[in-house]
C-alpha cells in the first residue's frame, strides 16, 4: 500500500474518533454511564494511537545516514507495537477498572436517551473510519484471506487502523447493549457488564496487534513466492551453477534488503562475473521495485557449507 494511501487511513480514522470521544465523554458527564466513560476512554487512545502512526510514518521517510544506513522504516513497526501496548494498558485497563468498579457499586444511569443518540451518532463516524480502512484493506490483500493477509502483511498502518475500528464498532454495539439493558431492566450492574467486556475486546486486539507487529519488528523476510521468485531468476543467469541461499529482510513496508549467494562455474573470467551480477540486480529491481539493496555473493556451495561450520 502506498504511504498516501496509508495516511489517508489514517487520518480518516484519527478525525472520526476525536469526534466521536468529545461526544462519548459528553455524554457519559450527562448521563454517569460507565460503558460510555469506556468508550470515550476508547476513542481517545484511539485518536492518540492514529497520531503515533503518523508521526512513525513521518520518522520513516528520514533518508538513511551513517547511523542508519539502511534508513529508518522500521520506525512504522516500533510505533505500532507501541499503539498496540497502549490499546492494553490504557484501553482495556481503564475500561476494566470502570466495569469492575460499576459492577461492585452500580448507579442507575440518568438521561439514557442521550446514550442512545450519542452512540448512534458514534456508530455512523466510526462506521465511515471503518468502511476507508476495510476498502483499503480488500484492496490490497488481493486473494489472500483476511486473517492470512494480516499476518503476512508488511504495512502494519493499514491493520492496526482497521483492528482499531473493528474493536471499536464491537465496543460501541456492546455498550449499546448494555446502557439498553441498564435502562429498560432498571439494573445498572449491566452497564458495568459492557464496560468489562468492552475492555476484554480491547485487550484481545491489543494482544493480536502486538503479536503481528512483534515479528516486523525483530525482522521478517519477505513473502515466500517472492523469494522463490529471485531464486528462479538467479538459476537462469548464465553462468550460474547453483544458488546457495537467498536471503530478505524487510527494513520497512516498501523497503526490503535482499543477500543472494550464488555458485558460478569455474572457468567463468571475473569479467563476465561482475556482468551476471550487474544483470541480475538490474532485473531483481525491475521485477521488484521494493528490493532497494542487493548484495550478491559469489561463492561456492562447498565454500558456503566451511563457512557455515567455521561460524558454529
Amino acid at each position: 500500500m502506498s504511504a498516501h494511501a496509508s495516511t489517508r487511513v489514517i487520518l480518516a480514522a484519527l478525525i472520526g474518533n476525536l469526534l466521536v470521544a468529545l461526544t462519548k465523554f459528553a455524554a457519559a458527564v450527562l448521563t454517569g454511564s460507565s460503558a460510555m466513560f469506556s468508550e470515550g476512554i476508547h476513542s481517545l487512545v484511539d485518536t492518540g494511537n492514529q497520531i503515533l502512526l503518523l508521526y512513525g510514518m513521518h520518522r520513516a521517510r528520514r533518508p538513511a545516514d551513517r547511523q542508519h544506513p539502511f534508513g529508518y522504516g522500521k520506525e512504522v513497526y516500533f510505533w505500532s507495537f507501541v499503539v498496540a501496548l497502549l490499546i492494553f494498558a490504557l484501553g482495556a485497563g481503564i475500561s476494566l477498572y470502570e466495569g469492575i468498579h460499576h459492577v461492585l457499586h452500580p448507579t442507575p444511569l440518568e438521561r439514557p436517551v442521550v446514550n442512545y443518540v450519542v452512540l448512534g451518532l458514534a456508530l455512523v463516524f466510526e462506521g465511515f473510519s471503518w468502511a476507508v480502512a476495510l476498502h483499503e484493506f480488500r484492496r490490497n490483500k488481493g486473494r489472500l484471506g483476511y486473517f492470512e493477509a494480516v499476518h503476512r502483511g508488511k504495512d502494519p498502518t493499514l491493520f492496526v487502523v482497521l483492528f482499531e475500528d473493528s474493536a471499536a464498532m464491537f465496543g460501541l454495539l456492546t455498550a449499546l447493549g448494555g446502557v439498553a439493558a441498564a435502562h429498560l431492566l432498571q439494573r445498572p450492574v449491566f452497564d458495568g457488564i459492557a464496560s468489562i467486556v468492552i475492555g476484554l475486546i480491547l485487550g484481545i486486539t491489543a494482544i493480536w496487534l502486538a503479536v503481528e507487529t512483534k515479528g516486523l519488528l525483530i525482522g521478517e523476510s519477505a513473502r515466500a513466492e517472492t523469494v522463490e521468485q529471485i531464486r528462479r531468476m538467479a538459476r537462469k543467469l548464465r553462468g550460474v551453477e547453483d544458488v546457495n541461499e537467498v536471503l530478505t529482510l524487510h527494513m520497512g513496508p516498501d523497503y526490503v534488503l535482499l543477500n543472494v549467494s550464488l555458485d558460478f562455474r569455474d572457468d567463468l573470467p571475473a569479467s563476465e562475473v561482475e556482468e551476471r551480477i550487474a544483470e541480475f540486480e538490474r532485473l531483481v529491481r525491475q521485477r521488484f521495485p521494493e528490493i532497494r539493496r542487493v548484495f550478491v555473493e559469489a561463492e561456492s556451495r562447498l565454500g558456503r557449507l566451511k563457512g557455515r561450520a567455521r561460524s558454529r
